[in-house]
């Protein structure tokens, strides 16, 4: 295997990472006691200094609203949110200011392409051409439209690499394609689309095309006016820049024939009550008061790339992504998902046997940060018949180091993984009796462990020590009508009414996450053998705030385990409903 220092020194390109780290300070910072390690770049990336301080310059000095102000700052803060359009124009080669449209991201410019753009040209009939590499936000807006207009939604397939079929999209196109909107890069798999076949290609066609290029815009070099696409879409959080705030690009036949997509201040050019006109493009699609900071904030962040060049990052983030995947490969029991030739810098994976939800919790542990689940592409994960994976992205500012960190770190998880305990029963299976003779006095056993304990990690740890004690839960209780929803796993409860009792509910329960089963087990233990009415009388987020919970699980387990809790709730009230 080609060691770090090999690599650094066959650089063709001098790349300092350590000046470029030293312009982000949230990376100088522990997490659980660890070098922050983050990895989760896809979703959005850090902030240089340059960003900040353009945010913080904006609000001591410059603050007011923009246009048709007459005073100095109204007049500063409408020549900075000016020129911060100038500035992302350039950025992704677009030929006027006109063409270019503030929004609040990639999500509202797809939405409103679809509702304006599509509500024109799309008709009963028509189709819609999507790919399976497709984020929800490049999906659920077409979908919606089709289903208005009774129009079609067709999509691409893709290989077992994760690339685009792009046979199958030349047989999809036909006189009643309309519009093909594809991402640029995957945000799940990295996989870089050949979007100028794609658009080559429907244009021949006389198709429109829509990119996706979230993605794309950290990591590649844009030019809308080369590529020829009839629109362009991305956001500036994963630029280096603020939330909130993104760009479309589209051709101006386009803009001009379009309608207004939400209408109210600053998009008009006059208004009575019998007639209202729209004002000049870009303005016509930026109703009320704008993302002004946002806005300069992102003007601050394509410049700080540009500093530092996107040939020179590309060619640093290729060298992250190769030795990431040579070393991720390398581990047994870990399998890459994507493996496009052609990608970005993202690696996704499973662990066999491990849900990405554990993989993701103990990498957190470690002070790496990850992203794990189905990374809102249901329909990809499908097609790899996964529920979901870990998802590392690197950018500028990881080194090699964090990535041979990362890896060592994967193969300490795989090393540590436990086998489930017990096999699935279908007979007479038991259901967990009472921990305590009450739901109070099991809460003060379980505090008495986790109150001695500070350490998250330790407090994980019990977790996953009680959920591998977890009784079994049968197959046959696996049903739909049992899944629990809202969780970030897939979670299954069945609960009774304790037979010979009046008022004594049991449960069973299960997960594919060895975190969640934890959890699960820690709610048979409080609740599990206990009355109805000290089932509902139990102040759960008060328990959890005292353990320590409230702060250690994440905000989307929190909900899981917020959905678990009402599960037995609304068994416990049925119960004592029923009492004589």
């Amino acid at each position: 295997m080609i060691t770090i220092g090999e690599r650094q020194t066959k650089s063709e390109i001098p790349f300092d990472v350590e000046r470029i780290r030293a312009d982000f300070p949230i990376l100088d910072q522990k997490v659980h006691g660890k070098p922050l390690v983050y990895l989760d770049n896809a979703a959005s990336s850090q902030k240089p200094r340059a960003v900040i301080h353009a945010l913080k310059h904006y609000y001591e000095n410059d603050h007011a609203n923009v246009h048709r102000g007459v005073h100095a700052l109204s007049e500063r803060a409408t020549e900075a949110y000016e020129e911060a359009r100038i500035a992302v124009q350039k950025f992704i080669g677009a030929p006027c200011l006109r063409e270019l449209i503030f929004t609040r991201g990639a999500t509202e410019a797809i939405n409103l392409i679809a509702q304006t753009f599509g509500r024109v040209h799309v008709h009963a009939g028509d189709e819609v051409i999507l790919t399976a590499l497709e984020h929800h936000s490049n999906i659920v807006p077409w979908q919606v439209l089709c289903w208005e207009k009774h129009a079609n939604l067709r999509v691409v397939p893709i290989n077992d690499d994760g690339e685009l079929r792009l046979d199958e999209l030349e047989k999809l196109i036909n006189p009643a394609t309309r519009i093909i909107s594809v991402a640029h890069v995957s945000n799940a798999l990295g996989t870089i689309n050949p979007i100028q076949k794609i658009i080559d290609l429907a244009h021949q066609r006389g198709v429109y095309v829509v990119i996706d290029g979230a993605q794309a815009a950290p990591h590649l070099r844009v030019d809308v006016q080369k590529l020829d696409c009839d629109f362009y879409a991305f956001s500036g959080h994963k630029v280096y820049g603020p939330t909130g705030i993104g760009a479309l690009y589209g051709k101006p036949q386009h803009l001009e024939l379009m309608p207004p997509y939400q209408t109210g201040g600053d998009m008009i050019s006059y208004v009575s009550f019998e007639k209202t006109t729209w004002n000049q493009l870009p303005y016509k699609f930026e109703a009320g008061t704008p993302n002004i900071a946002g806005a300069i904030g992102l003007a601050a962040a394509v410049e700080y790339l540009e500093e530092i060049g996107r040939d020179s990052i590309a060619s640093h983030e290729h060298r992250l992504l190769e030795f990431a995947t040579e070393r991720i490969a390398s581990i047994p029991g870990v399998r890459i998902i994507g493996t496009a030739k052609e990608k970005a810098s993202v690696l996704s994976f499973v662990v066999e046997d491990m849900s990405a939800l554990d993989v993701g919790t103990r990498l957190d542990i470690e002070g790496i940060a990850v992203r794990t689940g189905h990374h809102c592409c249901q329909p990809l994960m499908e097609r790899f018949g996964i529920a979901g994976t870990t998802r590392a992205s690197f950018a500028m500012y990881n080194t090699l180091e964090e990535v041979e960190a990362f890896a060592e770190a994967v193969e300490k998880i795989v090393a540590s993984a436990r086998p489930r305990a017990g096999a699935s029963l279908n007979g007479d299976y038991p259901y967990p009796q009472a921990a305590a003779p009450s739901t109070r006095e099991a809460a003060e056993e379980i505090a008495e462990v986790f109150e001695v304990v500070d350490d998250w990690a330790e407090k994980y740890e019990y977790l996953i020590d009680i959920g591998s004690k977890l009784p079994a839960m049968p197959d046959v209780l696996k049903q739909e009508c049992n899944r629990v929803q809202g969780c970030q796993s897939t979670v299954f409860m069945h609960a009774r009414k304790k037979p010979g009792t009046p008022d004594v509910i049991e449960f069973l329960a299960d997960s594919d996450a060895d975190i969640v089963r934890g959890e699960l087990a820690l709610l048979q233990r409080l609740y599990s053998g206990q009355r109805a009415g000290e089932v509902l009388a139990f102040d759960m987020p008060a328990f959890m705030q005292r353990i320590g919970l409230d702060k250690n699980l994440t905000q989307g387990r929190r909900n899981g385990l917020a959905e678990m809790v009402q599960r037995v709730m609304r068994f416990a009230e049925n119960v004592a409903g029923q009492k004589p």
